[in-house]
């Protein structure tokens, strides 16, 4: 296992050595220690599977549906889950880069030691959606989103775009926002209660409080 260091949080992340994986194409119960390259598994049902120690290499499961089972131990590379409906799943120890999740709904996923880095999350449903340890977006899209009744305390979102994000019910104390456009997000103050700002990021956090506030501002 290798660890990555995003802001002050320390990442448990997979080290997979290919010559030591199987080449898998088609999905099963149960994948351990697979390379999983270029699959087409659009519009599959998923019930239970486990991926384990697996890289996923340009795999496409948009249009899916997957319940229950887990991805655990794996790196993800350029994967496409547009689309695609998780549910009841455990993602942990996996690295997940440049892939597409436009328009993807989680619910009832529970997150750790887990890090997506220059990924697309934009119109994706955050329901239920919990960090039961170290998560980090870095260079992610999330715009037009919607995280509702989330528990992600002490995540970071790094150099995130969240035009638009709009946060309900969501418990994010601790959470690093630095480097991270905050002026239209579509969210409450409580929402923001004990995340971790810079000094740049404070003028938009003002015209939150306006808005929250429904505060009118003239001039004299």
């Amino acid at each position: 296992m290798r660890t990555t260091i995003v802001g002050e949080l320390r990442i448990l992340l997979p080290e997979l050595d290919p010559d030591d994986l199987d080449t898998v194409s088609d999905p099963t119960d149960d994948l351990s220690e697979a390379t999983i390259e270029d699959a087409l598994w659009r519009g599959v049902t998923l019930d239970g599977v486990t991926v384990r120690g697996s890289r996923l290499v340009g795999v496409d499961v948009s249009e899916s549906s997957w319940e229950g089972g887990s991805l655990l131990g794996c790196e993800i590379t350029r994967a496409d889950f547009s689309g695609t409906r998780l549910s009841g799943i455990s993602i942990e120890r996996c690295a997940v880069t440049g892939s597409q999740f436009t328009g993807i709904r989680l619910t009832d996923v529970r997150l750790k030691d887990v890090l997506f880095e220059g990924c697309r999350f934009d119109y994706a449903s955050f329901t239920r959606v919990a960090a039961a340890g170290a998560v980090a977006f870095v260079d992610c899209l999330l715009t037009d989103a919607t995280w509702s009744s989330c528990r992600l305390p002490n995540i970071v979102l790094r150099s995130c775009q969240l035009a638009r994000l709009e946060l309900d019910s969501c418990h994010l104390r601790g959470a690093d926002l630095r480097g991270s456009g905050l002026y239209d997000l579509k969210t409450g103050l409580g929402n923001l209660h004990g995340v971790t700002l810079d000094e740049d990021q404070l003028p938009d956090l003002t015209h939150l409080a306006v808005q929250d506030l429904h505060l009118t501002v003239r001039k004299r």
